[in-house]
């Protein structure tokens, strides 16, 4: 694989990290919680012949700036077109991942013209709907309150152990291939003890809250659906999102490709880089961006 270069980028106010490699058509990866772009480093070198990609830490995380307050998806997206901006790149294609997976709508949404096709794994998007507090899936969603709690930085932070106890319970927890982050524990580790690491992570669930309490009741406004060609590979053991939440995604992408991702958890991109890459090369393939 081509070297990584690690570039500082000032966009819509804040310096961003990226990590990029690669030739040829570009892609932005927008990484999930609890991550940073170091997710992306197995897919990065298996697409770097075919592909430009840029990888940034999502402001709050890894060597991003940090948000003052909650920080959300559109916020997220308006950092990402300046960031494309600033790299002289018209288009890009989108791929994402979770809390990705909601900047990649909002993005999708706002600057469509910016997106040539949208690749995703597990996210959260409206159709899923009172499903994600219903009692049977309580014992997986309890984070998305606690990240919110004043005392959560604290409490998580509190050393280098209890650090690595509660991310590390996450990147085990919810792969369903148990030690695809064990080589790099010690890296996630280090990333959400940098100042700032914690709280900038859980920024996003405190400004995703409004929204995800509407969801719940059922009272989500209705979109028009995204129009951008978009591939999406579900996983089949995903702890926090069941495939069976694919139901609705017509609703959302009208332009959509939809395929269960077997054999992993919640992270398709770490448990099994081989095919994550290959999916997400052929469907840019089939669009013509490659």
């Amino acid at each position: 694989m081509d070297r990584i270069e690690h570039l500082t980028i000032r966009a819509n106010g804040a310096d961003l990290h990226v990590a990029r490699c690669g030739t040829g058509t570009p892609l932005l990866l927008l990484h999930g919680w609890p991550e940073f772009w170091l997710t992306w480093e197995p897919v990065m070198a298996r697409l770097a012949a075919r592909h430009t990609l840029i990888a940034p830490d999502l402001r709050g995380f890894g060597d991003s700036d940090k948000p003052a307050g909650a920080f959300g998806p559109p916020e997220q997206a308006a950092d990402m077109v300046a960031l494309l901006d600033a790299l002289g790149i018209d288009r890009a294609g989108i791929v994402g991942h979770d809390v990705g997976g909601a900047v990649i709508q909002a993005l999708a949404r706002s600057h469509p013209e910016r997106c040539a096709g949208l690749f995703l794994f597990d996210f959260v998007y409206p159709g899923i709907g009172p499903r994600l507090g219903a009692p049977d899936r309580l014992t997986e969603i309890w984070y998305q309150s606690f990240n919110q709690m004043d005392l959560a930085v604290t409490l998580v932070g509190a050393s280098r152990e209890s650090c690595a106890a509660y991310i590390g319970h996450f990147l085990r927890h919810w792969s369903h291939r148990t030690d695809a982050f064990d080589p790099v524990l010690d890296a996630f580790v280090d990333n959400f003890l940098k100042p700032g690491n914690l709280a900038g992570g859980f920024a996003h669930y405190r400004a995703a809250h409004a929204g995800r309490i509407a969801m719940l009741k059922g009272e989500a406004p209705a979109l028009p659906p995204i129009g951008v060609p978009t591939c999406v590979r579900w996983a089949e053991h995903d702890p926090i999102f069941p495939f069976a939440w694919t139901d609705r995604l017509g609703e959302t992408f009208s332009d959509l490709d939809l395929a269960l991702f077997p054999g992993v958890g919640h992270f398709p991109h770490r448990e099994d880089p081989d095919r994550a890459a290959a999916e997400i090369a052929g469907f840019f393939a089939r669009i013509g961006w490659a």
